[in-house]
């Protein structure tokens, strides 16, 4: 008995400092919910100001709260949470992009599809290329520490990724739909194409490059592009067959809406098993669901699904910003270089000057290549637009954050002085990308392009246009008279069907989509007939 008392009293100390690590988890998270409720409300009543938007006052919030937080502690911390990029990349990231796919007006998206892939998979190669290029040339006249060649590399990869989520927060698709569509579609496949260039510079041995190190290298990028898209084209239309054939709602409205959210998520999870791009597919998987799915459940799991999706997204990305504003005085990292702030100062303008020029690189040549092949004069993207663009990409966020401590951080913490460098510079361009960039972008549309504003700010407050773009067909608004009434010409060649109308494509994919794969797998008027319900009383005027 006296020994079980004391293994016990020397378990004691050990269960009190447990419990105490516990409630000061609680108490972080207690703080975190707080500050995020203070983002909604802040953000709401700012939302008629003309500068700031929900990303920046998250963001602000988020440097705020750890200035506080760093003189409370004494310097010891700056941030409630520690960073990890499994909680972004496995959490955070997947709502955002699915429902970006999810909410996106698909008719502009596929008018753009070349142009997007273009700017996204080419241009983010460019861009890629000339930040590295400059880093290693200029870096090593800086001494800022032992970097090799695939530090530099991975350098490029991580500064060629786009922030697509603060893009969702400066531009709206209602407002300058053909502006969102070629930026934000740029920065979905962008990212995907960053990720992927990310993981292979780390998985190829490029101390002896050579031209079949490169094929091959490149045969694995395709191969991840294509592969990610099909899985999520699949995980979609599968989601559409089981929900079409069993009707869930017949018994539960509840079960057709948790199968549509778990089937999404597994798009992601199914890429990542397969080590595949989760953000094409999950990317994907959403337009995809969009289109078949979800006319194949009632009304009410429509209204659930479209405001359950759009609510995941909003809070991630209020999360998000929060914590890399949070994150950005990790002391730890800023005590490497506070013995030379003018190295950290000069490694941050050099990358922000470097992104800049990469993204100039290939958005202005690319933009006229585009146009060549557009016989209309308002499908062209004309110089102002290209400006836009150029200036609405420039912003970096937490994808840019994420690779960086997976390349030069060990679980978030590093001893080395070129890496915490590395770290500081990545941060500090993320904080005044996002701020100076994403302040001067809604500005900068109304100067350059004041006949694309909207008359009133009430179709953006409103909800969002989703289900409308699901209504029209996926890549066009023709009725379905117009495919039986007129003769479609056969392009005779790639050029020629490259400028031929969209309409015309249009057509093909119409005839296609309605003989094989709506039969199939449901979708706008042929959803499964259960006389008296919502989703049969809806359908019917639209047949």
């Amino acid at each position: 008995m006296a020994s079980h008392l004391a293994m016990l009293m020397t378990k004691l100390p050990k269960l009190q400092n447990l419990s105490a690590s516990d409630h000061s988890s609680v108490v972080s998270l207690n703080l975190f919910v707080a500050l995020l409720c203070a983002c909604i409300v802040i953000g709401h009543l700012l939302e008629e100001n003309r500068w700031v938007n929900e990303s920046i006052t998250a963001l602000l919030i988020g440097v705020s709260t750890g200035v506080l937080i760093l003189l409370i502690s004494g310097g010891k911390s700056s941030h409630l949470l520690v960073f990890s990029e499994d909680l972004f990349f496995i959490y955070l990231l997947p709502p955002i992009i699915f429902n970006a796919g999810f909410q996106v007006k698909k008719k502009q998206f596929f008018r753009n599809f070349i142009t997007i892939v273009m700017f996204g998979a080419i241009g983010t190669l460019v861009s890629c290329t000339i930040i590295s290029f400059g880093a290693a040339q200029i870096f090593k006249k800086l001494d800022i520490g032992s970097l090799d060649i695939g530090d530099y590399l991975a350098i490029g990869a991580i500064f060629a990724a786009t922030d697509s989520v603060c893009t969702l927060q400066v531009l709206h698709q209602d407002e300058t739909p053909l502006l969102y569509s070629l930026v934000f579609g740029e920065g979905v496949v962008n990212d995907a194409t960053s990720v992927v260039l990310f993981n292979a510079i780390q998985s190829f041995d490029l101390t002896h490059l050579d031209s079949r190190i490169a094929l091959k290298f490149m045969g694995n990028f395709l191969y991840l592009f294509f592969a990610s898209t099909m899985l999520g084209v699949i995980t979609g239309l599968l989601s559409a067959f089981i929900i079409k054939k069993l009707y869930f709602a017949r018994h539960s409205t509840d079960r057709e809406v948790a199968l549509m959210m778990l089937m999404a998520y597994l798009s992601y999870i199914l890429a990542e098993l397969f080590y595949l791009s989760g953000i094409l597919t999950v990317f994907f998987c959403g337009i995809v669901m969009s289109h078949y799915t979800w006319h194949n459940v009632t009304e009410s799991s429509r209204v659930t699904t479209k405001h359950a999706f759009a609510t995941l997204a909003f809070v991630c990305e209020t999360f998000i910003f929060l914590y890399v504003g949070m994150d950005a005085l990790d002391i730890e990292k800023w005590r490497f270089v506070s013995d030379s702030p003018g190295t950290s100062v000069a490694v941050s303008s050099i990358l922000l000057s470097l992104v800049m020029l990469g993204r100039a690189a290939f958005v202005f040549p690319l933009s006229f290549f585009s146009n060549l092949f557009k016989k209309n004069q308002s499908e062209k993207i004309s110089l102002q637009q290209q400006v836009v663009i150029w200036w609405a990409g420039l912003m970096r966020g937490a994808v840019s954050i994420a690779l960086a401590y997976n390349q030069f951080t060990r679980s978030g913490h590093t001893q080395l002085r070129a890496n915490a460098i590395m770290i500081t510079s990545t941060i500090s361009v993320v904080l005044v990308s996002t701020v100076v960039f994403g302040l001067m972008t809604k500005p900068l549309i109304r100067l350059l392009l004041p006949h694309k504003q909207l008359t009133s700010t009430n179709s953006i407050m409103s909800d969002p246009p989703s289900p409308k773009p699901v209504i029209v067909p996926l890549l066009g608004q023709d009725s379905e008279a117009d495919l039986s009434g007129h003769e479609v010409r056969r392009p005779a060649s790639i050029r020629d069907l490259l400028t031929t109308p969209t309409h015309t494509v249009h057509r093909y994919w119409r005839k296609f989509d309605n003989a094989f794969m709506r039969p199939v797998f449901g979708g706008r008027g042929f959803v499964p007939f259960v006389p008296g319900s919502p989703t049969e009383r809806n359908n019917t005027q639209w047949q």
